[in-house]
């Protein structure tokens, strides 16, 4: 491995403590990641020649608050700036902050800076856009083009999201064990966003988004060392492991969607199925059951299943059933009709799903599976005028795509007046 890769590999892995425990010195945003960058352009001047720190992560915050310290005196004309050999030799320093970077202080400043990033005060878009450039590091450049707008739009949001932070005065004390166990909701649920938002983007060469999954999964991955014996953390990593496993397969090599019972399941990511696998089944074994388990657990049978025949849908419907006990929501009701029409047929599913449709006027899959549904009950009519207004409400070209080519088919059939029998 080269010098930049892996500073680059050690930085990336140590931005999330490293600014968390800046942001605990100085209470500042804009100043905790600033002294970061510092820290890492002094590494990237240092490492090659010298060699990589005995901690890099103590290393950067030693640095980073020297940096930020005296950046402040040099404002203030307090101090000159001290000599670069002064800054850097931080043998004695580094040793000591790094005896303490496996304690509670290092956990709770992770856990802190995720849930400052998402602070209930902020959208879900401007929680995601936060998270990405502080936690992530991913440049305002990348999170513009992975949201498809501009990147004076992002910074605005970004800039609006810390004012409003600032703002709402969010305390700096370490959180108790009840605040932690809520803090820990708002978190996981703002990094299941950031997964969504790439798994739901379109597919083709040119998918900017595909890196939101990957940097999804790696929060969940640090979090998981931060919470070891967490259940729901150990289901949300294994579920978004396993449903980024088939995006190789999602998509044709024109964008099209692929439905998951047409996927080559040849190219879904193995190395990944195995480790949510281990996951769910670790998570499974603490008797705690959540949402996440449970979305994971149906996830883990569709990558257990060899072909599509072999997917157990009977057990999918009864832990769409858990779900919706667990946490009662159209959309998991609406998932679980797909496993009710494998089972019981598309009439049953179809009864499940008409009670949704005032809740869920606006979504696209709802008229996407309602069409399908009477598509297969030969109810041709009511099926085009669902695709209708499903591809009103597609998101993405490839959404559009799907459903257009629903539409020309019912179209071909009712030209050569091959209808199926109702």
């Amino acid at each position: 491995m080269s010098d930049l890769a892996w500073i680059e590999a050690a930085l990336v892995s140590a931005r999330p403590q490293a600014v968390g425990a800046l942001l605990r010195w100085f209470r500042d945003l804009d100043t905790a990641e600033e002294a970061f960058q510092d820290a890492c352009l002094r590494a990237l001047r240092n490492w090659p020649e010298k060699g990589p720190p005995r901690d890099p992560t103590a290393w950067l915050i030693m640095v980073g608050r020297n940096a930020a310290i005296d950046h402040a005196r040099r404002q203030s004309r307090h101090a000159p700036l001290p000599a670069e050999e002064l800054i850097s030799d931080l043998e004695d320093a580094e040793g000591a902050i790094a005896e303490r970077m496996d304690g509670a202080d290092y956990r709770d400043d992770v856990l802190r800076l995720l849930f400052i990033c998402c602070h209930p005060d902020l959208p879900a878009t401007q929680q995601i856009a936060l998270a990405l450039r502080i936690v992530s590091g991913l440049s305002v450049k990348q999170i513009a083009r992975a949201f498809l707008v501009g990147e004076s739009a992002m910074e605005q949001r970004i800039t609006r999201a810390k004012a409003r932070i600032a703002d709402a005065g969010v305390p700096f004390e370490p959180p108790g064990p009840v605040e932690r166990a809520e803090r820990l909701g708002i978190v996981t649920a703002m990094v299941y966003l950031v997964f969504n938002e790439g798994y739901s983007s379109g597919g083709g060469a040119e998918n900017h988004r595909i890196p939101l999954c990957e940097e999804a999964i790696r929060l969940g991955r640090l979090l998981l060392r931060l919470f070891q014996t967490e259940p729901e953390i150990m289901g949300l990593t294994a579920l978004m492991l396993l449903q980024h496993a088939r995006t190789p397969a999602r998509f044709g090599a024109d964008g099209a969607i692929v439905l998951l019972e047409d996927q080559d399941r040849s190219l879904w990511n193995g190395r990944m199925i195995t480790e949510g696998l281990a996951l769910v089944e670790k998570a499974l074994r603490h008797r705690r059951p959540g949402p996440y388990q449970v979305q994971a657990a149906v996830a883990a049978l569709h990558a257990r299943a060899t072909t599509a025949q072999e997917t157990d849908w009977a057990q999918i419907d009864l832990l769409y059933a858990t779900l919706e006990r667990l946490q009662p929501s159209p959309v998991v009701t609406l998932n679980r009709a797909v496993a009710v029409s494998k089972t019981r047929g598309p009439e049953a599913a179809l009864a499940l799903i008409e009670p949704l449709a005032d809740r869920l006027g606006g979504y696209f899959y709802f008229f996407g599976l309602k069409g399908a549904l009477l598509d297969q009950l030969g109810r041709v009519e009511e099926a085009h005028a669902c695709f209708d207004q499903a591809i009103a409400l597609a998101h993405t070209p490839a959404e559009a795509a799907h459903i257009r080519q629903h539409l020309d088919r019912l179209a071909g059939l009712k030209a050569s007046g091959a209808l199926p029998p109702a």
